[in-house]
């Protein structure tokens, strides 16, 4: 009884130290230095690290992710504009379903919009106030569980205005 009881004892503490280590798992993401060519999201329940391309003066948001015929799942390109403004793409010329992530100028996530059609001449409306829009691979946003309020941080968003700056 006392070796059974020993090896609870154990697997107790082990276990502890298992939630221990899980729970400070996403903090690493949040020590982790920023950089220009990536971007960090945190939400309730999750975090992710994205490799991206920037997209940040008129021609290359202009060109975009077009005729890409793949696109890593640890990458996305990023869109920068100078101040916030009302956000349409379409996905003329694009042929891999992309999320589109849009976000205000302190890094909030206002809308997510899911598998932009491939080649699809719609428009699809970020809203009002985007400053940053992350495109990613079609169907990732769900599967991770990005949403709305979900925070991104890059040096592309002013640390005065940021909710996660990147010096903290």
């Amino acid at each position: 009884m006392g070796r059974r009881n020993q090896n609870r004892r154990l697997m107790h503490h082990l276990t502890g130290h298992a939630v221990l280590l899980a729970a400070f798992a996403w903090p690493a993401l949040a020590e982790a230095p920023c950089s220009p060519d990536r971007v960090d999201l945190r939400w309730d329940g999750g975090g992710e690290s994205f490799a991206v391309e920037l997209a940040d003066d008129a021609a290359e948001r202009a060109q975009g992710l077009m005729f890409r015929e793949a696109l890593d799942p640890a990458a996305g390109m990023l869109f920068v504009y100078e101040s916030p403004r009302r956000a349409q793409f379409w996905m003329k010329n694009t042929l891999i379903p992309l999320d589109m992530i849009f976000a205000d100028a302190r890094g909030v996530v206002t809308t997510v919009h899911a598998n932009a059609v491939p080649q699809d001449l719609t428009p699809i409306d970020g809203g009002e106030g985007v400053a940053l829009v992350l495109e990613i691979n079609g169907g990732l946003a769900a599967k991770l569980g990005i949403t709305p309020g979900a925070e991104l941080r890059h040096p592309a968003i002013a640390a005065a205005n940021a909710v996660w700056p990147c010096d903290g």
